[in-house]
């Protein structure tokens, strides 16, 4: 069971899938990714409202902690995208407790991303290990043709050892940082 690092739902236990279905990023990981966000967003102090005035999207959401994370820190809309039903159910039972305005779509990230555009500053992706980078790349691309706000960031989680992918070039500046077995890989909208 993981937990909620930090903001307006500091300490809640979150429920998560039973089985193998999902891989929860851990909670060392999402502290870790959540300061490094909010140093490139500028913002100090109170964690609850560190990521207020930024939409969050997260796709392959798995167990919605990285979503439920965004939206106790104040982000405002969270869509967390999820195919697996049963996970998707887990998700929406975490924002009904918690009392998070996390929206839950269950389908595909390929049919979400088919869809009208919506902008995200903000837009996390931790796909299953199996996708290949391939994938990875396609789904980056297409999020950088309208879903990424002006000056938004794309973080994409792989295992250390994961397959390559690829960045746009409408991605700008990029960087990653490496926790044991989990990459993340940072880049900001605007050309490199």
């Amino acid at each position: 069971m993981s937990r909620i690092i930090a903001g307006s739902r500091k300490g809640h236990r979150l429920h998560t899938p039973a089985g193998d279905a999902t891989r929860p990023t851990s909670d060392r990981v999402r502290e870790a990714a959540f300061g490094v966000l909010a140093s490139e967003l500028g913002r100090v102090g109170d964690p609850a409202i560190m990521l207020s005035g930024h939409g969050f999207l997260d796709l392959y959401a798995g167990s919605g902690a990285v979503a439920l994370e965004a939206a106790s820190r104040g982000a405002a809309p969270v869509v967390a995208v999820e195919s697996d039903r049963r996970a998707a159910e887990v998700i929406r039972r975490n924002a009904a407790e918690t009392k998070l305005g996390v929206r839950v779509v269950p389908v595909t990230v390929e049919k979400y991303l088919g869809g009208e555009p919506q902008q995200f500053e903000l837009c996390w992706l931790d796909p299953p290990y199996a996708v290949p980078g391939q994938t990875v790349s396609s789904v980056v691309d297409r999020l950088a043709q309208g879903w990424l706000a002006p000056g938004g960031i794309v973080v994409v989680e792989r295992a250390r050892r994961g397959g390559e992918f690829a960045w746009p070039d409408r991605l700008g500046d990029r960087w990653q940082r490496r926790y044991g077995e989990t990459t993340l890989y940072f880049a900001t909208e605007g050309e490199a």
